[in-house]
């Protein structure tokens, strides 16, 4: 297995660059989180033995299991958390990764600002914005998105740091449709960033595994690709 993540991540890696260059972006201001949800361990840290320190996972528990005694062997690995976050789930999540990505209501905000208190640890986030018609989750307005960052303005939430915004573009064959989803979030995001000069979001996390290619051409600053890197994934386990 870790031979073929260790090609793959090259593979994807020039990609990567080649579009950069292509698109007369600097080298390296695009990132790869490698997505590790339904893989085990090893595969991690067969990537990590590639350079590969950026993970996302989807499930609080599997990442639970997986990830603390990574951080032990690896220091400087990093997880952030991509998938849909349920309240009662963010206890265990503010503990083992470094930004939450899918942010994508204020009640949530609420939980993790409660949390990581509890902790007194700050930690990132990305605003989940629903830019596509087949992707359930995320803000659903731009004025959703403006109250979230006034009442972080506010100082509401002191152990919450605004990075940037996420989308999923649709699951479609359309790259028109793809394409437009990710002008969205660029969009949106660089109307927050006049409106709240005070945070520093540079962060556009867009382009998974199918379409990643056009997420930076289109001003994505990280990636997120998992099958690419480490094969199918085994549902059954």
């Amino acid at each position: 297995m870790s031979a073929d993540v260790k090609s793959n991540l090259q593979i994807i890696n020039d990609k990567i660059r080649q579009v950069e260059k292509k698109s007369g972006r600097a080298e390296g201001s695009v990132k790869l989180m490698a997505v590790s949800k339904f893989h085990p361990a090893e595969d991690v840290i067969a990537a990590i033995n590639e350079g590969q320190l950026l993970f996302g996972e989807n499930r609080v528990q599997e990442a639970g299991e997986k990830f603390p005694a990574i951080f032990e062997q690896f220091p400087s690995a990093e997880l952030h958390m991509i998938g849909s976050l349920q309240s009662n789930k963010v206890k265990n999540a503010v503990k083992i990764a470094s930004c939450i990505e899918s942010v994508d209501r204020i009640s949530l905000m609420d939980e993790i600002e409660k949390q990581c208190a509890k902790i007194e640890k700050t930690i990132s986030v990305f605003f989940e914005v629903h830019t596509g018609e087949e992707s359930k989750s995320g803000f659903e307005s731009e004025e959703e998105v403006e109250k979230a960052l006034s009442l972080c303005a506010q100082g509401k939430y002191p152990h919450i740091i605004p990075r940037g915004f996420m989308t999923m573009a649709p699951f479609t064959e359309d790259k028109t449709l793809v394409r437009k989803s990710f002008v969205t979030l660029r969009e949106l995001s660089e109307r927050m960033k006049a409106k709240f000069p005070q945070f520093d979001m540079p962060e556009l996390s867009m382009g998974m595994s199918g379409d990643f290619e056009i997420a930076i051409e289109e001003g994505s600053t990280l990636v997120r690709v998992g099958t690419a890197i480490f094969g199918e994934r085994d549902y059954s386990k």
